[in-house]
């Protein structure tokens, strides 16, 4: 047997609110400066909320405002759900909190190599695809993102914001064999109260894959699950990058996406490295494709460019790479101009996954 288990978190999880936040600093600015320099991070913990990091703009954010945004999205279990009667809800209001703000100005000497058009830092930065899924994602990664999705907008009042979801897949079998979730809810119910829900939702979404629904169901294992959120653990802006990337399927960067503007490689380079990773594989040159991108600060072109298809080639690994070489401009300035990387809304990434959306520039 060949099991491969991959994980997802809710827009609920304490790391997932400190991306968002921090995603939505980005979009703001952004949208009212496309020169801003944006590098934030935050840390939450009980009633206390750190927005840290370096800005330069004419744009000042109204940080209040966009953490109320943050937590009214949440609350409302979606957007395109707020009337749905769902109590999947925090355990406080933005009104409730602390917040700390520690923004400076990014340094100087930083900006002497990006306003050229250099990197932004040193970074390798990795893209995956496989045509496993119509999303082009690894089977078990999907399955549990979108059992998280659809948990969020189930209305079902005993059940909180904070969850988790692990699927492990038999790859030699093609069967689903364990489905996981740990989801916070109300005190004054059981697990055994909401069991079935969860199971509905997890045979329905293996339903939806064409897949088996006779896997072992696990919910909320340790029993009770009441206290969550930022109360149980501190959250952290770019800590779930399996969440953010493939599940942890295939190789992960060495930095966060969340929080930074696309000058940075971090960001702008995972992009390009899932757009190059996608289109191999929707060309039909391979099944797999890995592709990974390494920067040096302040230089514009890539210090290396090197795909893997893991024998699932159907061209010649030379052309392939020969492709690549020939057909993207992998500069940030050419990345940030081909994916239209200015007028992105981040706030559409910083929860549920970065890829395999509808409508994102290096999903196309």
């Amino acid at each position: 047997m060949k099991i491969i288990t991959c994980e997802q978190v809710s827009n609920g999880h304490p790391d997932k609110i400190c991306d968002q936040i921090a995603d939505a600093i980005v979009t703001d600015c952004l949208r009212n400066d496309k020169n801003s320099r944006v590098a934030i991070e935050c840390l939450f913990k009980n009633r206390s909320l750190v927005i840290a990091g370096e800005l330069t703009s004419t744009h000042e954010p109204d940080y209040n405002a966009l953490v109320q945004q943050i937590f009214d999205r949440i609350n409302n279990g979606g957007a395109e759900n707020s009337d749905a009667g769902l109590d999947y809800k925090l355990e406080m209001t933005a009104d409730d909190l602390d917040i700390t703000i520690l923004v400076d100005r990014q340094s100087s000497d930083i900006a002497l190599g990006v306003n050229s058009g250099g990197a932004g830092d040193q970074g390798m930065c990795y893209g995956y695809s496989t045509n496993e899924t119509p999303e082009l994602l690894p089977i078990p990664f999907v399955l549990a993102t979108r059992f998280l999705e659809l948990l969020r907008t189930y209305p079902c009042r005993m059940l909180k914001a904070d969850a988790k979801a692990q699927v492990s897949y038999d790859y030699d079998s093609g069967k689903i064999t364990t489905f996981l979730c740990s989801v916070q809810h109300t005190p004054d119910v059981e697990v055994e109260d909401f069991r079935p829900i969860i199971e509905k939702l997890m045979v329905r979404t293996a339903t939806t894959y064409g897949l088996n629904t006779n896997f072992e169901k696990l919910v909320n294992p340790t029993g009770r699950f009441v206290l969550g959120g930022n109360f149980a653990d501190c959250g952290v802006t770019g800590r779930k990058l399996a969440c953010d990337t493939y599940g942890g399927i295939g190789h992960i960067g060495g930095g966060a996406m969340s929080g930074k503007d696309p000058s940075k490689v971090d960001r702008s380079g995972a992009y390009a490295a899932r757009k190059i990773a996608r289109d191999i594989v929707s060309a039909g040159y391979a099944d797999k494709a890995e592709v990974q991108i390494a920067y040096a600060i302040g230089i514009a072109e890539p210090v290396s460019v090197y795909v893997e298809t893991f024998g699932t080639e159907h061209q010649d690994k030379e052309f392939i790479t020969q492709y690549v070489r020939e057909n993207y401009d992998l500069t940030p300035r050419g990345i940030i101009e081909s994916l239209s990387l200015l007028d992105v809304d981040y706030n559409v990434v910083s929860a549920y996954g970065h890829f395999g959306k509808k409508g994102l520039p290096w999903e196309k």
